[in-house]
């Protein structure tokens, strides 16, 4: 379907087996500028005809063919006039744009590429079409109040992506390939001075480059640590401090069962206390009097963790406990714990900010678990250029929708 487009004949081209539909602009079309679409004076015949790719008819392609004379812009002097079925300088209609879009959203640029008969890299170059187009009169750093940041790894050998979502439209902003000072300075460039001070909140983990770059450039913003990471630190302690238990077991008392047995406790020790299954409380419970400390170390992980729980319906009460929790890591004696207390209160300002906000990166989490299935869809990408397209394609605004169709509502 094409609308405000005269078709003027149909006719079998038996060289290329396919059909061609010959059309024209309709009358109020004719004639404009196909870089602005404003009305222009004709300037030449151009090239003379030309053709677009068409969704194609069954198992036949289809080419809608036509004059491409060429009119004299006042802004962008003599240029191939704009037509109705087709981007500038595209050449193929946006009907078979859009549905390329849509393959692209839902499944990999190799089926997609295979299902329309076109090349891996035109579905790129097609994406990056739509995404323009449809984002052309979106500016999407206007009106960020909330944001968050985050890296995420897309190759092997540390290669990463930055990625910036906005807290209150749940999408995508900003992403560029690389991470650390000067990819974020660059987001900051394009963000500009006056829209950065409008920045109120701003989510990240503990990564000392973000922190730095946020003081230097909105200093204003409050800053507020993801939960789920400072979590993660207390986790990665109390694994620290399994390991110690195990060669203490193994080194001074020469008891190998248990030894083997705290060695295997790694998964009772991880999990949230209401989950533990029978048998993984019946492993804690042999820990606690085992080995005192660790099982000390238990608590101490769980008490944080319950911590961020508790802030969900008790903001103040929960701010309390995160200062009980630092007194009371600070006199363990058990030196994961220690130095995890220290690190803590070097981030305990963004820290208490997320107890009272309620703020997380569980949107940007999501955001990179949605990326890494992009990844794992495609069988992998050459390069981030392609990955970025997909997710400011599919994350970053409306999803495509096939021709002729309306969104679904849920």
């Amino acid at each position: 379907m094409v609308e405000n487009t005269v078709v003027e004949g149909v006719r079998w081209d038996t060289s290329e087996q396919c059909v061609v539909v010959s059309v024209r602009p309709g009358s109020r079309h004719r004639q404009r500028c196909g870089e602005c679409g404003r009305p222009a004076p004709c300037y030449d015949a151009g090239r003379g005809q030309r053709r677009w790719r068409d969704l194609d008819h069954g198992t036949v392609r289809v080419f809608l063919e036509a004059d491409a004379p060429r009119v004299d812009c006042r802004v962008h002097g003599p240029t191939v006039t704009a037509v109705p079925w087709g981007r500038h300088g595209a050449g193929h209609t946006r009907a078979f744009d859009q549905q390329t879009a849509w393959m692209a959203a839902e499944c990999s640029k190799t089926a997609t590429a295979e299902l329309m008969r076109t090349s891996w890299r035109t579905v790129g170059r097609i994406v990056a079409r739509y995404v323009a187009d449809r984002d052309r009169a979106l500016d999407r750093l206007a009106a960020l109040s909330r944001i968050g940041i985050d890296e995420i790894s897309h190759r092997k050998g540390q290669k990463y992506m930055t990625v910036v979502v906005d807290h209150d439209t749940a999408r995508v902003v900003w992403m560029a390939d690389g991470h650390g000072k000067d990819v974020l300075h660059r987001f900051f460039d394009d963000l500009g001075a006056e829209r950065a001070a409008r920045l109120t909140h701003i989510s990240a983990d503990g990564a000392g480059w973000i922190a730095d770059v946020l003081a230097l450039r909105t200093p204003g913003a409050v800053r507020v640590m993801d939960p789920f990471h400072v979590v993660a630190w207390a986790t990665d302690a109390l694994d620290t401090e399994r390991r110690a238990s195990w060669n203490r077991a193994r080194r001074e008392s020469g008891d190998r069962e248990t030894a083997r047995a705290l060695k295997d406790s790694r998964f009772a020790l991880w999990k949230n206390e209401a989950d533990l299954t029978d048998r993984q409380v019946a492993k804690l419970a042999w820990i606690q009097v085992t080995d005192p400390r660790l099982h000390r170390a238990w608590r101490l992980k769980e008490a944080l963790r319950m911590v961020f729980t508790l802030a969900r319906t008790r903001p103040t009460a929960a701010l309390n406990a995160l200062d009980h929790w630092i007194g009371w890591a600070r006199r363990c004696r058990i030196d994961a714990f220690v130095s995890l207390q220290r690190r803590i209160m070097r981030h305990y300002d963004a820290i208490r900010s997320a107890l009272i906000t309620g703020m997380s990166n569980g949107l940007i989490e999501s955001t990179n678990t949605k990326t890494r299935l992009i990844i794992r869809r495609g069988f992998g990408f050459h390069s981030a250029d392609a990955i970025i397209a997909l997710v400011m394609l599919t994350l970053a605004g409306d999803k495509p929708t096939l021709p002729g169709r309306q969104p679904v509502t849920r």
